[in-house]
């Protein structure tokens, strides 16, 4: 099947520097209590505390920092005042960007990443100026160190109700509607696979490939935008040429 949301979600880097760890965890850490305190500790009847959990997992996350997050979450002291945004706008070679925000102060959010992006290349814009290039969707990520067995892992997950299933040297991605996450992710977990990640994502319709310049401004885009704390998630319609 063909794939095509691999870039969909800024990928973690391996080596990713101290300060952008430092900073995924803090957001992660707000998810999780953001989370809790709308929809309970329990994340089998509450699909935002699952995801957030599911992305702790991914990115390393010590238990010891979910278990202070959920405990915040649960005492809602200092969260009633933050806000979620969605922010679009063009990175370096035309490439659309999607923000995911969470803030306790929409003009100092506003005005750090509209600086941002100026900074390296890109063009903060209005809403709905690049949304309609993507599509909300489930997607799983499994190791082939921990399964690769690419054609019992299609049946499954096709079974299950996937849409797209891509391959690769390390790893396989399952593609879904969000509706279908539960039914893949209870059909992985019967098997006994573990996945890598397992998020509700925004899955551009088509790439552009960026290379030299564009591709050098647009990680250094990236790692500015990671680095502040309040931007979430980052979703991208752009691949880096080989």
């Amino acid at each position: 099947m063909s794939g095509h949301s691999k870039w969909a979600t800024i990928k973690r880097k391996k080596g990713a520097n101290d300060a952008i760890r430092g900073a995924m965890t803090t957001k992660i850490s707000r998810e999780i209590t953001i989370a809790v305190k709308m929809g309970g500790a329990d994340p089998t009847g509450n699909m935002r505390l699952k995801l957030a959990l599911s992305k702790a997992k991914a990115n390393n996350v010590t238990k010891d920092n979910i278990n202070r997050a959920i405990q915040k979450g649960l005492g809602a002291s200092d969260t009633s005042n933050y806000e979620e945004i969605t922010y679009e706008g063009y990175g370096p070679g035309g490439a659309a960007l999607m923000l995911d925000i969470l803030t306790d102060n929409r003009n100092r959010t506003a005005a750090s990443v509209r600086h941002i992006f100026s900074k390296y290349g890109g063009n903060l814009g209005e809403n709905g100026c690049v949304g309609w290039m993507f599509k909300k969707k489930a997607v799983f990520t499994v190791d082939r160190e921990t399964f690769d067995d690419e054609d019992k892992l299609m049946e499954i997950a096709m079974d299950a109700g996937a849409e797209d299933f891509e391959a690769d040297e390390e790893s396989f991605e399952i593609t879904a509607d969000p509706d279908d996450f539960n039914a893949i992710e209870a059909a992985l977990a019967e098997k006994g696979i573990e996945t890598a990640s397992a998020e509700i994502t925004q899955v551009p319709d088509t790439t552009v490939a960026l290379a030299d310049k564009d591709a050098e401004k647009m990680q250094k885009l990236l790692e500015a935008l990671e680095e502040d704390d309040d931007v979430q998630n980052i979703y991208g319609n752009y691949e880096f040429a080989e």
